[in-house]
């Protein structure tokens, strides 16, 4: 890093922390900087002095980060600011090592500057639904009704006492269903009826009605059953809270009390309908994206999908598992995730850094865990570098086999157990890396944990007993291109960093690496899967019978198989490293059939014998041999043939005498039948 470019501005936070400025220059590739003990208050000239000059800034605190960048408007400059927390993810840590490599990488890691995100504007009128029972709700209401355009809807009226001045509706019913989104929620609601103002004593209801619906902006469902959305805690503006947890309540609440006016929400998945292979002609192939997704954002649209960006909560499943690439992450994208995953490393390994493991963790729930470490425990190991992203479960095994090119020791992912029941994909992503990794030679022991965990000391425990093991060598490489080529380049290397020599490394099922298998005794060359084949994996010849395969284009989206007339398809999981993967193999080809008339190959030997065996002198349109002969012929010679023959199929015949009253006067006269009259003449 050129202090040039970013200047950083260090404070070991009233000496917490031990940090000397030569060894971090010395780490960083820098001259020394200085080491502040009271940045954030005693030493805020130095930040005002260095924002005067321009450019770029990295400041090594994220705690005061407010103050800074309160303080960093009001000089109106046009500072470009970084934060990076130092302190937690580093200096307050038990381990005798000096933390100098590790935030020299944090530092470095902290400047690089993602892709923005493509926003969507939403707009709320702050009309908010809340749904519960009893006085609870009521009082819920209340409080919010000042902050936002409250109703009420009450499963339960017992225990209420109705207010003099009453501020807001209230209603009584059940919510039957639900759709929608933050700024657009529409509800459904049986058993509705409205209150009686007259209601004196127990509440009083107009007569109830079932069907009633509702649109709203906000919900807050302390209802106490079960959540109204699939994955509720990924859809914005919708809070559901356990009524009898009240501090819970009051969070849902103050949640979503200022959630009034224009807002932006970026958009967090790209979607390539030319290359998704859920389906083809109303057949499913791969349904990975619409199995993982936990908020119920993802729906059959044909032979696509469709994600709703109202509803996505960036979760990054979908673009996880996608085999083509299809559903692809834009916040942030892949490519961003990968540089700066090997900017951190490389830095952490130039400043003499050892056993690199980086922690993959969000930025909500991992941060926490983390700071609880830092504050009352040993803090993490040293060689334990903290990756934030926006969610952890966004990775996949691309993600996590770049993190072991980049020079990775092992994969921690620290995900938070509330979360468990959507952590298939994740799982299933991790078999397939540690499948990858044995297979290119970096032995079978397991290299990537899963961490599951919301107790910072069992966190810890676990971190600080990982045993050594021989890192994966860094490599150099850029992950360029779609999906599957990043994946191409990165297997590649790491196939020649493991030095490993086998061509074929067998998969679990399910892998979206493989080969196709043809039963050539049942295929009749029909290139029905060609047609189906949304990743260009299967190819036809255009003058030969041959059925054609590129491996390496192959998803194993099973679309071929379930288009099959003949059933002839199986797939294998594996991934072929040899460069014959990258080019068409003949999967099945057959002798050619030439038209007995213009010589012109037109289908397969054994399908016009199969055929001709079956028809010839059996089916009323093949009875003589001049019409079994057409069997012979291609389509063209076919047509000619007919038409120049006596049963033109496409004759209109002979066009029928008309009979006149002469013709009868005339066969009477010469004592005749008119028919044979009329046929003689």
């Amino acid at each position: 890093m050129s202090s040039d470019d970013h200047r950083i501005l260090v404070c070991n936070c009233e000496q917490s922390m031990a940090l000397k400025g030569a060894a971090l220059g010395k780490a960083l590739g820098c001259k020394p900087p200085v080491i502040h003990s009271h940045l954030c208050r005693g030493g805020i000239d130095a930040f005002e002095q260095t924002l005067a000059k321009g450019g770029n800034v990295v400041v090594a605190c994220t705690q005061e980060a407010p103050l800074f960048t309160e303080i960093a408007d009001a000089a109106g400059g046009q500072t470009d600011i970084h934060f990076v927390n130092i302190r937690e993810n580093a200096g307050w840590c038990a381990a005798k090592t000096a933390p100098h490599a590790k935030i020299a990488a944090l530092l470095t890691a902290a400047k690089y500057t993602p892709k923005p995100a493509r926003l969507r504007a939403i707009q709320s009128d702050g009309l908010c639904l809340v749904y519960g029972r009893g006085s609870q709700a009521l009082e819920t209401a209340k409080r919010l009704s000042g902050l936002l355009s409250v109703t009420l809807l009450l499963a339960d009226t017992d225990e209420i006492i109705l207010p003099s001045v009453l501020d807001f509706p209230i209603v009584k019913g059940r919510i039957t269903t639900a759709s929608g989104g933050f700024g657009g929620f529409e509800v459904n609601v049986d058993d509705y009826s409205a209150l009686t103002p007259s209601s004196r004593g127990t509440l009083e209801f107009t007569m109830p009605r079932d069907g009633a619906r509702s649109d709203c902006s906000l919900i807050l469902d302390i209802s106490g059953g079960t959540p109204l959305f699939t994955g509720h805690r990924h859809r914005d503006g919708y809070a559901h809270a356990d009524p009898g947890d009240p501090v819970a309540v009051l969070r849902a609440a103050f949640d979503l009390a200022d959630m009034t006016g224009e807002f932006e929400k970026p958009i967090y998945v790209d979607y390539d309908a030319e290359i998704c292979a859920h389906g083809r002609s109303q057949i499913v192939g791969c349904s990975k994206c619409l199995d993982t997704c936990p908020a119920g954002a993802i729906t059959e649209a044909g032979d696509g999908v469709y994600i709703d960006p109202l509803i996505c909560g960036g979760c990054g499943h979908c673009a996880a598992v996608c085999p083509t690439g299809a559903v692809s992450a834009a916040y942030p994208p892949q490519a961003d995730t990968i540089a700066k995953l090997q900017i951190y490393l490389d830095a952490y390994g130039r400043a003499g850094g050892k056993r690199p493991i980086p922690l993959i963790h969000d930025g909500g729930f991992g941060t926490d865990i983390i700071g609880a470490m830092a504050r009352f425990g040993q803090g993490l190991p040293a060689h334990v570098l903290p990756f934030d992203t926006h969610s952890a479960t966004s990775f996949g095994h691309v993600e996590m086999l770049a993190a072991f090119a980049a020079g990775a020791e092992r994969l921690v992912i620290l995900t938070d157990p509330a979360r468990q029941d959507e952590l298939t994909g994740l799982n299933d992503e991790c078999e397939l890396a540690e499948s990858l990794l044995a297979g290119f030679g970096f032995g079978t022991e397991a290299r990537i944990s899963i961490l599951t965990e919301n107790d910072p000391d069992i966190v810890e425990t676990m971190l600080y007993a990982l045993e050594p093991m021989k890192p994966v060598p860094a490599l150099s490489w850029r992950a360029v291109g779609n999906k599957r080529d990043v994946a191409r380049t990165m297997f590649s290397r790491l196939a020649e960093a493991g030095k490993t020599g086998e061509a074929i490394l067998p998969l679990p099922a399910g892998a979206p690496y493989g080969r196709l298998e043809i039963d050539t005794k049942a295929c009749t060359l029909c290139m029905s899967c060609v047609s189906a084949c949304p990743a260009s994996a299967l190819f036809d010849d255009p003058d030969l019978p041959q059925l054609r395969f590129v491996e390496s284009a192959c998803v194993q989206c099973s679309l071929c198989v379930s288009t099959c007339p003949e059933s002839a398809i199986t797939l294998t999981a594996q991934l072929n490293l040899s460069p014959s993967a990258l080019g068409q193999v003949i999967l099945h080809e057959e002798e050619p059939f030439t038209c007995i008339e213009c010589g012109k190959p037109f289908a397969t030997k054994s399908t016009i014998d199969h055929i001709t065996a079956k028809l010839a002198g059996k089916h009323w349109m093949y009875r003589n041999d001049d019409q079994s002969r057409l069997i012979q012929m291609c389509d063209n010679c076919r047509i000619v043939t007919q038409a120049n023959s006596d049963t033109d199929p496409f004759s209109a015949g002979t066009r029928k005498v008309t009979r006149t009253t002469e013709d009868y006067l005339e066969a009477r006269a010469k004592g005749r039948d008119i028919d044979d009259f009329l046929i003689d003449d």
